[in-house]
């Protein structure tokens, strides 16, 4: 089995950033190890403690472990095809789902997604403290989660998300494999962060 801590695909990052964040990345290539059961809730623990716009909690998870064939089976064809060739080696699969209007007052929750989003990093670190390693996907096909899961209208599916205890790049597609070992990069501070105004910006 592949080391989790890969020295390539540890951040190298500017500033002295908790280890969490550097040792995290999105593997395609997971064990066959099993998640417990009082980490799965940990991990969604984590994930509600999250914050939100009102504290409304708009997200919502559909979840499947490989103990459940039935119910993986039928998340695993909410990704597309390309998704599917890897991510059915992870033990989990989590369908996102964000509410579309507040609950306290009658107007669309623009910022659901947003908090969706944090929901799942705050599942995401909590995992990365147990090695236990996350991959998030736009590549899903929310009519067929609807079809499949009856999902009320009220609610937008947002993304797919594999996780589990890493894995040998070498059992993945021949395609995959060049990915899963390059190494990674981020734009710079200054590209992403500026003072002043859009057409004049300066550094922070």
């Amino acid at each position: 089995m592949a080391s989790t801590k890969s020295d390539h695909k540890w951040a190298n990052t500017d500033y002295n950033i908790h280890e969490l964040f550097k040792k995290r990345w999105s593997p395609r290539a997971f064990s066959d190890k099993r998640i417990e059961r009082d980490m799965l809730r940990q991990l969604f623990d984590a994930a509600r403690w999250a914050p939100s716009s009102y504290n409304e909690q708009p997200w919502r998870f559909i979840a499947a472990t490989k103990d459940q064939p039935k119910e993986y089976e039928r998340l695993s064809r909410v990704m597309n095809e390309k998704n599917r060739a890897w991510a059915t080696s992870a033990p989990l699969l989590c369908l996102t789902l964000a509410k579309n209007d507040f609950e306290k007052f009658d107007r669309p929750n623009k910022h659901a997604l947003h908090d969706v989003g944090q929901a799942i990093s705050y599942f995401t670190i909590e995992a990365m403290r147990h090695d236990i390693y996350v991959h998030q996907m736009a590549g899903i096909l929310p009519d067929k989660a609807y079809e499949l899961f009856h999902i009320s209208e009220h609610y937008t599916p947002v993304t797919m998300v594999a996780a589990g205890y890493i894995g040998d790049p070498e059992d993945l597609p021949e395609n995959f494999q060049k990915m899963e070992r390059a190494k990674r990069n981020r734009r710079s501070i200054d590209e992403i962060v500026f003072r002043g105004k859009w057409d004049d910006p300066k550094p922070l």
